[in-house]
């Protein structure tokens, strides 16, 4: 299997997508400045204590109050409340945790007040980013993520990934890290330690405790709440928890996090640096690659598959619902069980990508086509399986019940990625009339003579609908050939199946967005406001 990663880097968002034989299977946008990611540690500050919970309001900063369960607080609570008690005391030492002596664990059954009060300092980590009207959720359990391993600070634990299978490795490896291992450190040993030799995995493990003590000693001169450690940029994240040698190519198209990349993986793979490349065509890169249009496909509430069949999708805010219809394929066979079965088994298909695809987390439940045979009904559930194995976030799947539902439950630490594909007409902003489309040329003439002239802009990008780039480039002397004459020959017209039909905008030479809102337009905007809320008024007075 041929995969790619190709990662577009705009000017306010990052984007992530897995290519597997061409096909869009993962999908990852993040707001360049967002905050409160999961991995990140915090100086927090306990605001107050909810004991009908058994849980604390938590300021991180964030606009609501993050949350953290008593159970959340890790068994070895007691010790890092005596360490971090010592680190925020004396400021100008970093103290070492194998010279704390391990306290008693705290009871499963305990009470949230026997830990905390209101006003307490706390080094938490983000588990779940906010979701909806929620806060994070947060823990006092730290741990720090390698390549190869995991590294939890106030343990001594050594577990070892389930996926290694091989009995001797399991073992190699618990004595190899047992060997290494820091004083009052555990660690998880990762999928991708297997086969590796002493020197890389004990290279990343000094590695994480260099990051231990940097992280405590900028807690030591901070004021809560305070970003204390970030996790890395979102790509390389990514590429630390996928990245295996069916790789080909990865594919970026910002220089800075290219050399991200490129660094990472000479770190962790010397031989597969080359694989890494820099993206410099005009065309977006997730036009090249052919990814715009599959996610306008892929991210309807409405998704087809081969035959005619399709799903729909509903989100709400307890769970998600998804209903498997199979179109005019019911005509296609005389048999109705054959026929359901066969819908199904590529409905699970669907299904597996939409749930890896759209990151959906917290309860799944797929209404199938009615099927009355048990073993097909069997054969259904064993194909899911099979199908979500590969699914790096935990889930549990439950067999079909009498009603032909298929209950899933899948790891929620980030809000459901969802893409609106219909387009809003930028012309109209929904009020149904727009100027004429033929004068849509001459729109875009008054804006570069605007930015050409006005703004003394000379070197940019115009992006436009692909449908409107073919019209004005075509003929020997189009009318794009007329604006290069006019305006100068440095600024290029390109197309973008990103926008909507009259939809346009422009790139400057460093890749920043240009607001392209004339005096007249914010005015005209301004007035239209005005008149629509004289308007309201004068309709409540009658």
């Amino acid at each position: 299997m041929k995969s790619e990663l190709i990662v577009d880097v705009r000017e306010k968002e990052i984007s992530t997508a897995l290519l597997e034989d061409s096909r869009l299977v993962s999908l990852q946008q993040e707001s360049r400045s967002n905050a409160y990611a999961v991995g990140d540690l915090y100086l927090a500050k306990v605001h107050k204590l909810m004991p009908g919970l058994n849980a604390a309001f938590v300021k991180v900063g964030y606009e609501k109050d993050a949350f953290l369960h008593y159970l959340d607080l890790g068994s070895q609570f007691a010790t890092y409340s005596k360490y971090l008690e010592a680190a925020l005391a004396d400021k100008r030492h970093v103290p070492k945790i194998a010279d704390f002596k391990r306290e008693t664990d705290i009871p499963k059954q305990g009470t949230i007040a026997d830990q905390l009060k209101p006003g307490q300092d706390l080094l938490v980590q983000i588990v779940k980013e906010p979701i909806s009207s929620k806060g994070p959720r947060l823990t006092t359990e730290l741990s720090l993520t390698g390549r190869y391993m995991i590294l939890i600070p106030f343990a001594d634990k050594i577990s070892i990934s389930q996926k290694i299978k091989s009995t001797e490795e399991k073992i190699r490896l618990r004595q190899l890290i047992s060997s290494i291992k820091p004083k009052g450190f555990g660690v998880i040993v990762r999928t991708s330690a297997e086969g590796k030799r002493v020197a890389e995995l004990n290279s990343e493990l000094r590695n994480l405790v260099q990051t231990w003590d940097e992280t405590i000693s900028k807690l030591q001169n901070s004021e809560a709440p305070a970003l204390i450690y970030e996790e890395d940029s979102r790509a390389v994240s990514i590429l630390r928890d996928i990245f295996n040698t069916s790789f080909e190519s990865i594919y970026i198209n910002h220089a800075d996090v290219f050399t991200q990349i490129q660094n990472y993986v000479a770190l962790i793979a010397p031989e597969r640096k080359d694989i890494v490349k820099l993206y410099t065509k005009d065309i977006p890169i997730f036009d090249h690659f052919g990814i715009t249009r599959q996610i306008k496909n892929a991210f309807g509430k409405t998704v087809s598959f081969k035959s005619g069949a399709y799903i729909i999708i509903e989100h709400t805010e307890a769970l998600h619902v998804i209903d498997v219809n199979s179109g005019n394929r019911s005509r296609a066979n005389n048999d109705q069980e054959t026929n359901a079965l066969d819908v199904n088994l590529k409905a699970a298909d669907e299904i597996a990508r939409q749930l890896r695809l759209r990151d959906m987390g917290g309860i799944i439940v797929i209404d199938f086509i009615d099927m009355n045979k048990a073993e097909h009904r069997q054969q259904l559930f064993d194909h899911m399986k099979e199908l979500m194995a590969g699914d790096r976030a935990r889930h549990n799947i439950l067999p079909l019940s009498k009603f032909g539902l298929m209950q899933i439950t899948r790891q929620r630490v980030r809000p459901a990625l969802d893409i609106p594909t219909t387009e809003s007409c930028p012309s109209c902003n929904g009020k149904g009339e727009v100027p004429s489309s033929i004068l849509f040329t001459d729109v875009l003439q008054d804006k570069l003579s605007w930015l050409t002239g006005t703004m003394g802009i000379k070197d940019f990008k115009m992006y436009v609908h692909p449908f409107v780039d073919a019209y004005i480039k075509k003929g020997l002397v189009s009318i794009y050939t007329k604006w290069r004459m006019a305006y100068g020959r440095k600024f290029k017209v390109l197309p973008s199946e990103d926008l909507a039909y009259l939809q346009y905008k422009v790139v400057d030479a460093k890749g920043n967005e240009v607001n392209l809102q004339e005096e007249k337009d914010i005015n005209s905007s301004q007035t239209k406001s005005r008149n629509k809320t004289k308007n309201r008024v004068k309709e409540k007075q009658d």
